[in-house]
């Protein structure tokens, strides 16, 4: 219990230092199945820029996840390696473990990052606006499918 608190804590940190992203409604999507097949944006993301958000602490990623990146001494070990993500799940299946993990779940800790309706633990900074945008979530999608066992 006291490991899951730290990390409620670590999360809420990390979230109050994230930039706030646009305030306005979410771009629609559709989900089929277990993906959400097309792009939140229409065009594909920048893997670089998605790493970059990746190992970036204040994305909260690696709060929970570990992969191959040799240059945060402290990742997580709650959730799934991504190491090896790219062959695991399609890149319609990853978007939507990021948009919105609860539909996959609804036990899940991982945050539903592009989504606002029906959430009930939202900080005043988080109230009407995703944690990610969409661009955001695009390039987090762009880089994991390109890690592949």
């Amino acid at each position: 219990m006291a490991r899951f608190v730290l990390i409620a804590l670590l999360f809420a940190t990390a979230l109050a230092a994230c930039p706030a992203v646009r305030a306005e409604g979410l771009n629609p999507y559709t989900i089929v199945d277990d993906a959400i097949p097309e792009s939140l944006t229409g065009t594909k993301g920048d893997a670089t820029r998605g790493r970059a958000l990746i190992v970036e602490r204040s994305s909260t990623c690696i709060l929970c996840h570990s992969g191959p990146f040799a240059e945060q001494a402290f990742q997580g070990d709650l959730a799934p390696n991504l190491s090896g993500s790219g062959g695991r799940w399609s890149e319609g299946q990853l978007r939507l473990r990021l948009v919105d993990a609860s539909h996959l779940n609804p036990a899940t800790i991982m945050p539903s990052y592009y989504r606002l309706d029906g959430l009930t633990r939202v900080g005043n900074a988080w109230r009407d606006r995703p944690i990610l945008s969409a661009e955001q979530i695009e390039d987090i999608v762009a880089y994991l499918v390109t890690l592949r066992d």
